[in-house]
């Protein structure tokens, strides 16, 4: 068996159930013995233990420890049987070539142990405020997809259980990569889709903003990212383009929204920064 496909899950059955049907013996062009798919589960009210057991026989579903998407992806990892894992998140629509597409990339880089495939959008966006993760050129490794293999991940440390929402875990993760000296090599043909959706509101908002503070306590030497001047400047550029741009294209549609989830996530940033550096606040003041 060379690939282990970790999916974490949690209340998206439908979702899971379209991903899984891509994964399934024969939708890929890699050989069903030639890898396995583990659902770990963090559902709470419900779970899709049987729905994968009666419409998913192949894939092994386990409950999930609750306490966030990294700590979730961690607890699939651990049931690995392959060298190699895949992680793929349950909403993500993976391309027939998508194992395949990895395991050619590992036959041609035998040195290399971190392989990040490529994201494409999935869908019409049909409003300013809708998103999705778009990775065509590399440089991201996000957890919708990438591969590595299970010694290098399990020395790196795995994803950081501290972060508890589905936010920065995998630059996190990404970050200390780099500063081992490793690269990502990026493979265009491991494909997943991911759908248009609408941008979270403020509460989640919120609890992205604490995953920012703690990735910034942890790789300090990238706060400079974050100060007042460069995040206004950011801002400013981020709503002209979408007047420019999205909002004509999209006939106004979530425009003002959008807007206000960006101005409300800079002033976060900003508030908690100053908040941490009275220094910095009496001088505001």
């Amino acid at each position: 068996m060379k690939f282990s496909v970790i999916i974490p899950t949690c209340h998206r059955n439908d979702d899971l159930a379209r991903c899984l049907e891509r994964l399934a013996p024969g939708a890929q062009t890699l050989a069903a013995s030639d890898y396995e798919v583990i659902v770990s589960d963090d559902g709470r009210a419900s779970t899709a233990e049987t729905m994968v057991q009666e419409q998913f026989p192949w894939a092994r579903w386990f409950a999930g420890p609750r306490r966030g998407p990294a700590t979730n992806r961690n607890a699939g990892a651990k049931r690995a049987a392959a060298d190699w894992l895949v992680f793929v998140d349950d909403d993500c629509l993976p391309a027939q070539e998508l194992l395949a597409g990895y395991l050619t990339a590992i036959e041609k880089y035998p040195d290399q142990t971190v392989l990040e495939g490529r994201t494409s959008a999935w869908g019409e966006r049909t409003r300013v405020d809708e998103e999705a993760p778009v990775n065509e050129c590399g440089g991201y490794l996000w957890s919708c997809n990438f591969a590595i293999k299970g010694s290098r991940f399990a020395e790196l440390g795995e994803f950081d259980e501290n972060f508890t929402t589905a936010f920065l875990e995998d630059v996190e993760l990404y970050t200390r990569i780099k500063k081992r000296g490793l690269k990502a090599v990026f493979v265009p043909e491991a494909r997943v889709f991911h759908p248009w959706r609408r941008q979270p509101g403020r509460q989640v908002k919120i609890a992205h903003e604490k995953s920012l503070k703690y990735y910034l306590s942890k790789h300090p030497e990238l706060a400079n990212h974050h100060v007042p001047g460069v995040l206004i400047k950011n801002l400013i550029r981020f709503i002209v383009k979408l007047a420019l741009n999205d909002c004509r294209r999209y006939r106004g549609r979530g425009f003002v929204r959008a807007c206000w989830l960006k101005i409300y996530v800079t002033y976060l940033v900003i508030k908690n920064r100053n908040d941490d550096q009275p220094e910095a606040r009496a001088s505001i003041i």
